[in-house]
């Protein structure tokens, strides 16, 4: 099994089905494409016929987009879904809003695990969404957190599909309260999170457009 994904610093798609794969207990290798450089879209088309990233290839199974992988390991390793029904059509639902949402966020405040950021980013729009999100994380541990400390107790792809939020959290110094705080805390101690946020402030690339606050 091969993983191909972006920079570690930048790339929260990456970060999904890396983090997905590795909370799965999957053994992958890891190919590692420097984004917006010369070269990188060819190396990746030669993995990925989306010409993105991430993309799996599962001993000739490809696989590409973010959500579709995680789907994939979860056929694999059920543990990654919720067992009961009803969970686990809302931890779908709140990965897929995730998914496909957010837009406001994504611009105002990209994920950029080494910077600090206090204060940059927001704008109506972008606490709108961060608005949501933490309501989002509220209702999901009130409803599932007797059982344990992620959304739906046990990790699911719902905390993989949150997992760069909460680094965008980390670098804009956005600090919800409550239940959401507690969730966030939870997610960055992630023992998989910490590794790869010490390999993102490792890496020397930088992308100007992603630095967009200096």
């Amino acid at each position: 099994m091969k993983l191909i994904i972006g920079n570690k610093n930048y790339s929260s798609w990456s970060l999904r089905a890396w983090l997905a794969a590795r909370e799965g207990g999957f053994t992958f290798e890891e190919i590692h494409i420097s984004l917006f450089i010369p070269g990188s879209r060819e190396r990746i088309l030669s993995h990925s016929p989306s010409g993105k990233v991430p993309c799996l290839n599962d001993h000739g199974v490809v696989v590409w987009d973010s959500l579709a992988i995680g789907e994939y390991l979860a056929e694999k390793r059920p543990g990654l879904l919720p067992a009961d029904p009803v969970a686990r059509a809302l931890a779908r639902s709140v990965a897929a809003e995730m998914h496909s949402g957010f837009q406001n966020l994504r611009s105002g405040m990209p994920m950029n695990v080494r910077k600090d950021y206090t204060g940059f980013g927001h704008s109506p729009e972008v606490d709108a969404d961060i608005a949501r999100i933490v309501a989002i994380w509220n209702d999901c541990r009130a409803r599932f957190g007797a059982v344990g400390p992620y959304l739906f107790g046990r990790f699911s792809l719902a905390d993989a599909a949150f997992a760069p939020v909460a680094f965008r959290f980390q670098t804009y110094a956005v600090k919800p309260a409550g239940a959401a705080g507690e969730y966030l805390a939870t997610l960055l101690a992630n023992p998989h999170m910490q590794e790869w946020a010490t390999a993102a402030r490792a890496e020397t690339e930088s992308i100007p457009e992603e630095d967009l606050y200096g």
